[in-house]
């Protein structure tokens, strides 16, 4: 039976700058696109035929009345989403030729997350998905974001966490962002890292040694995204490097996103999700379909607009 994949943390408007390069103090037009990416993951997976179910807070006004509707045509479980009356958090992007992204934040409802005691009864037997753009920053999001963590630690949930590093988030408070990071690695039995993270978080440059030394911290499988390389994955005993599908990127925008859901809707269609502990072999069959699902949502403009569906990915 198919677990749920409880996603938990923002949801946001994406600002785009398209074919404005890559410097937004030069772009004069933005796109509204959803965005946000525990909501992109959870959109990810049900896109792909999976159950996910969205835990974050958007505000009183048109935009979040937009947002939760995307996840709802999405199939994403929108029913322990909240809304308070603040304002909807907001995101410009801009995006260079090759589709990389510049990033400015205006945070707002995604903060005032509360705890909701409810879920955690739900955890038990599922899947739970962690994604810290924003959740460490601090506010009721932060605090629900951690009594979250422990209850599916307690529930013994198959626990995934993307550290999601924003720049413009951490200025000159990077050593901040590492030691809020570190419980999460310790305890998650899946990490997903961009190369940028990765390095940062483990004061490393060489590949090797950032692994080496993100499973000392206790994680058991690390996968680090690595663009049109493919991606590194890693466990206690082995690692390798799988490609991935060569394409024409537009806009890189939740390729990390679309990967790790992709690779979370497999997992969970496991009669146990920690059968992938100890399978490097199925591991690595799935990220090559992962890095599928990551590749096919560059060549669009935003992210969930650009998700692949199940037959894009697995034919």
């Amino acid at each position: 039976m198919m677990k749920s994949i409880y996603c938990i943390g923002e949801l946001l408007i994406d600002f785009v700058a398209e074919a404005q390069g890559n410097d937004l103090s030069k772009a004069n037009t933005f796109t509204k696109k959803p965005g946000g990416a525990p909501a992109n993951v959870a959109c990810a997976i049900s896109k792909l035929g999976g159950k996910s179910k969205f835990i974050g807070s958007v505000g009183l006004d048109p935009f979040g009345t937009f947002l939760l509707q995307v996840l709802k045509e999405n199939n994403v479980d929108v029913s322990l989403a909240q809304r308070c009356k603040t304002f909807t958090t907001l995101a410009f992007v801009s995006l260079a030729k090759d589709g990389e992204r510049d990033f400015v934040f205006s945070r707002g409802a995604d903060k005032k997350l509360k705890y909701d005691s409810s879920a955690k009864r739900n955890f038990k037997g599922n899947m739970v998905h962690l994604g810290a753009a924003t959740a460490l920053l601090g506010g009721g999001l932060e605090e629900a974001y951690g009594r979250y963590f422990f209850d599916a630690l307690t529930q013994d949930s198959f626990i995934s966490f993307d550290p999601n590093y924003r720049a413009d988030l951490w200025r000159d408070a990077e050593e901040t962002f590492v030691k809020k990071c570190m419980p999460f690695i310790e305890k998650s039995q899946l990490c997903k890292f961009s190369l940028e993270e990765a390095q940062l978080l483990s004061g490393k440059e060489d590949l090797e040694a950032c692994c080496d030394f993100l499973h000392d911290v206790g994680t058991q499988i690390i996968t680090i995204t690595l663009g049109g390389e493919g991606t590194l994955l890693s466990t206690k005993g082995m690692r390798k490097t799988i490609p991935s599908i060569p394409v024409s990127p537009l806009d890189t925008t939740g390729a990390g996103d679309a990967f790790i859901g992709c690779l979370l809707y497999q997992i969970s269609a496991l009669d146990n999700p920690s059968r992938v502990l100890d399978d490097f072999e199925i591991l690595t069959k799935m990220i090559e379909k992962a890095n599928v699902a990551g590749a096919i949502t560059t060549t669009g403009f935003g992210a969930i607009p650009s998700l692949p569906s199940y037959k894009e990915v697995f034919g």
